[in-house]
C-alpha cells in the first residue's frame, strides 16, 4: 500500500489539474531546532537535549529524540521535562541560527519548485506536479532534497509524498525520523482507515474524546458516519472530517501564504480560580506561544485571550495596537493587562490560551463549508 519506490511515473499521466489530484511533498525537519545544537556541539549528539528555557517558568521548544524516549515534548514546562529526564540538558533557543538554516533549506526546495509553502521554520509543503526538472517522479524529487538537506546542513528530514496536503503531512510523520513515506493515489481512503482519530488534524485530546464517545476511534469508524451525523455532532468541522475520512483535500499549495494568527492554549488537569495561579500559566503560555510567534515569522498587532470556565462558557477579550507588536515583552504586557481586567473571577476557568493575530488572512486548514464534496479521489484516474 504504501512505499518508497519511484512512485508517480511522468508516462501516461492525465490532466491533474482538471481532475483535482496533484503531487504534493511534507518535508519535516526532524527535532530542527534540538538537531542543530547537536549539530553544532558535536558533544550533545546521542544526548537529550531540550531547546529552551531551564527556570521554573521555562517551556520546552523542541526535544531531541533522545529526550522523547523519555516522555519529553515541546510546550511541556521544563521543570517537569527534568523530572521526567534527570540528564537532560537545556540549551536556549538560538532564533536566527534557526531562522538561517530554514532559508538555506528553503533555497534547496526552490531548486525543485517555486510551488513551496511553508508552515514554520522546519515545514512546509512542494507541489512538484509540473516537475520543472524532468526528474521522472515526486518520490525521487523528496529522495533528493532529503539527501541535499543532509549534505549541504549536516540535519536529516523526513518527508511525504501523496496526491494531497493532508496525505502528504501525514505521511511525512509515519516513519519518523529521517523516513520517507509515499501514499499512491488510490491507497488514501484506505490508509486513512487505520490511523488513530488523533492524528486527524484539528482533532485535540477533547474532540478525541468526544469521537470516542460517539464510537469513532479510528479513520474507518470516521468515515462510517454520514456527513449530516458530523454536522450535527462537529458543526464546522464536519465537512473536512468528511472528506479526511476519505483521503480528500482540496487545498492548493500556496507559496509564502500569509499568516492569520500564532496561538496557544492550555486545558487545565484541575479547575483554577487563584489569580495567583492564572498569573503563573498566564507566564507559561506566554512563553510557548512567544517562541511558536518567533518559529512561524508571523507579525500581528491584536493580542486575545482566551477563556474556558469550567461550566464551559467561553470567553475572549482583545487590545489592539496601531502597528505590529514590537517584541516578546510588549506581548506579555498587553496579555497580562487583559488577564488582569478579568480577575477576580466569577467561576473557575477550565482553559486558557492567547493567540497573536497578524495583518493578513490565511486560508483555512480544511475547505470551507459549502465546498463541493467528491466521493473519494481513490476512485478518480491519475
Amino acid at each position: 500500500m504504501v512505499n518508497a519506490a519511484d512512485a508517480f511515473p511522468r508516462d501516461s499521466e492525465p490532466d491533474r489539474s482538471a481532475i483535482g489530484l496533484r503531487k504534493v511533498i511534507h518535508v519535516d525537519m526532524d527535532a530542527f531546532f534540538a538537531s542543530v545544537e547537536q549539530r553544532d556541539e558535536p558533544e550533545l549528539r546521542g544526548k537529550p537535549v531540550a531547546v529552551g528555557g531551564s527556570s521554573d517558568r521555562g517551556v520546552v521548544a523542541a526535544a531531541s529524540y533522545e529526550a522523547r524516549v523519555f516522555g519529553v515534548r515541546s510546550a511541556m514546562p521544563s521543570v517537569r521535562a527534568a523530572k521526567l529526564c534527570p540528564d537532560l540538558i537545556f540549551r536556549r533557543p538560538r532564533f536566527e541560527v534557526y531562522k538561517a538554516v530554514s532559508q538555506q533549506i528553503r533555497a534547496i526546495f526552490l531548486d525543485y519548485t517555486p510551488h513551496v509553502e511553508p508552515l514554520s521554520l522546519d515545514e512546509a509543503y512542494l507541489d512538484v506536479t509540473d516537475d520543472v526538472r524532468g526528474i521522472g517522479s515526486a518520490t525521487r524529487i523528496a529522495e533528493l532534497i532529503r539527501k541535499r538537506i543532509r549534505t549541504d546542513t549536516g540535519l536529516t528530514a523526513s518527508a511525504g509524498v501523496s496526491y494531497n496536503k493532508f496525505l502528504a503531512k501525514i505521511a511525512s510523520d509515519q516513519n519518523k525520523p529521517d523516513g520517507l513515506c509515499v501514499i499512491r493515489p488510490g491507497e488514501g481512503a484506505q490508509f486513512v482507515a487505520t490511523l488513530p482519530i488523533r492524528r486527524f488534524h484539528g482533532i485535540g485530546p477533547r474532540g478525541a474524546e468526544k469521537m470516542a464517545a460517539l464510537g469513532i476511534e479510528t479513520g474507518g469508524d470516521l468515515r462510517e458516519k454520514s456527513l449530516a451525523f458530523l454536522r450535527e455532532n462537529f458543526g464546522s468541522l464536519a465537512d473536512y472530517l468528511y472528506r479526511a475520512a476519505r483521503g480528500i483535500d482540496l487545498r492548493q499549495v500556496k507559496a509564502d501564504r500569509p499568516r492569520k494568527s500564532v496561538g496557544g492554549e492550555r486545558t487545565f488537569e484541575r479547575d483554577i480560580s487563584s489569580g495567583s495561579a492564572l498569573r503563573e500559566t498566564l507566564e507559561n503560555i506566554i512563553e510557548i506561544v512567544w517562541e511558536r510567534i518567533e518559529r512561524s515569522g508571523a507579525s500581528g498587532r491584536t493580542v486575545t485571550l482566551k477563556i474556558k470556565f469550567n461550566d464551559f462558557t467561553p470567553l475572549t477579550r482583545s487590545r489592539s495596537l496601531p502597528r505590529a507588536v514590537a517584541g516578546k515583552a510588549e506581548f506579555a504586557d498587553m496579555a497580562r493587562a487583559l488577564l488582569d481586567a478579568q480577575l477576580p473571577l466569577a467561576k473557575p476557568i477550565r482553559l486558557m490560551g492567547l493567540t497573536l493575530s497578524a495583518l493578513e488572512g490565511e486560508e483555512p486548514e480544511h475547505p470551507p463549508e459549502g465546498a463541493p464534496l467528491i466521493a473519494s479521489q481513490s476512485e478518480l484516474p491519475f
